[in-house]
Formats: C-alpha cells, structure tokens, sequence
C-alpha cells in the first residue's frame, strides 16, 4: 500500500498496526481545494473527504496497480473549518478560539486503485478546550517546535497538546488523522 500523505504521524499509525506502506506525497495545493469547496458553501465533513480523495487519486493514476491511502482531517468549530496555522500569531490566534469550546476533528480517509475511490471513511472526534489565559496558551505555544506546529495544527493530542483540554471523546488515533481500525477492517475483507 502507499500513503499519500507527507505526514510521520499517519506512517507511524500504520506502522503501530503493522500495515506495511511506502510514502508518496500528492502534492495537491490543498488550500485552493479548501477555498474552491467553502465557495460551494461544501461542509468540513464534504472538505475532509475530497481532499483525502484527491490525495489518494492522484498518486493512484502514478502507481495503477497499486493500493493508495489518502487522509484529511479538518478542525470544525460550529460549522467553521480552522486550518493550520503559517505562523505562531495565527497559532495564538487559533487557539483564542478554540479556548474554552468544543469543536470536531473530522478525519476521511480514502482507499484508490487504478485512478478512482473504491473505499472512504469518516471519523470524528469532539474536543473541549480547557478554558485558558492568554499567558497560558503562550506558554503552551513556547513548548511546540515550529515543524509540529506547522504540520500537525496547533495541538498534538499525543503529546503536549492533551493538556489543553478537559474533555476529549472519541478514536485518539481520528484525532492524529487516522482512524486506523477502520482502514483494518476493509483490508481484511
């Protein structure tokens, strides 16, 4: 199988799972999806699956014969999609937001032979945000390198990103961007 992601966390999930993957990355300029779909007025859930969908296509039309996983996981906030942050003022930004809030964290992932889906899934997850000072979520900020932050949004729920809330409901590994069980699941059938 491929993984059609850039990202170490979703390698790492498979390889916990002991679902053997070589990596290839889409390349797909997923902020013009995102845009072009939010103009559509599309949902987060609809956003989540074509970008996982497109991811998984186009490495697929590269390696035919071959099976492709695409994923994409999206933070929704009533409705409103927050991306990852370009830089540590949006960090702070993103997390004024969420503070004190629960939001979803919507992962699809998408199976591809031959240039087309065969299979998709999506998970969510609800998180609360602790209610926190702005001094706090700065020094929660200070402990993140600038890869994580700008790869994995502004929380990573396996590592110091669990201390930001109170309540977390749902699949840890949706949450890191791959619901995994699942993905387990269709390949036995």
């Amino acid at each position: 199988m491929i993984l059609a992601s850039k990202s170490k966390v979703r390698k790492k999930i498979l390889e916990t799972y002991k679902i053997e993957c070589t990596v290839e990355h889409s390349n797909i300029d997923e902020d013009s999806v995102k845009e072009s779909l939010l103009k559509e007025k599309a949902t987060p859930t609809i956003i989540a699956k074509n970008l996982a969908e497109l991811k998984a296509n186009k490495v697929s039309q590269k390696f035919f014969n071959k099976i492709v996983l695409g994923a994409d996981s999206v933070i929704d906030l009533n409705g409103e999609i927050i991306s990852k942050p370009d830089n540590r003022i949006q960090a702070l930004q993103i997390l004024k937001k969420l503070n004190g809030k629960t939001h979803q964290l919507i992962s699809c992932v998408c199976i591809s032979k031959g240039g087309s889906m065969i299979w998709n899934h999506t998970d969510k997850a609800s998180l609360t945000m602790k209610n926190m000072s702005n001094n706090e979520l700065e020094i929660y900020l200070k402990k993140i390198s600038d890869e994580d932050l700008y790869a994995y949004n502004v929380y990573q729920i396996e590592g110091e990103g669990r201390s930001l809330f109170s309540k977390i409901e749902g699949d840890e590994n949706t949450i890191m961007g791959l619901p995994v069980k699942e993905i387990q699941k269709y390949l036995k059938t």
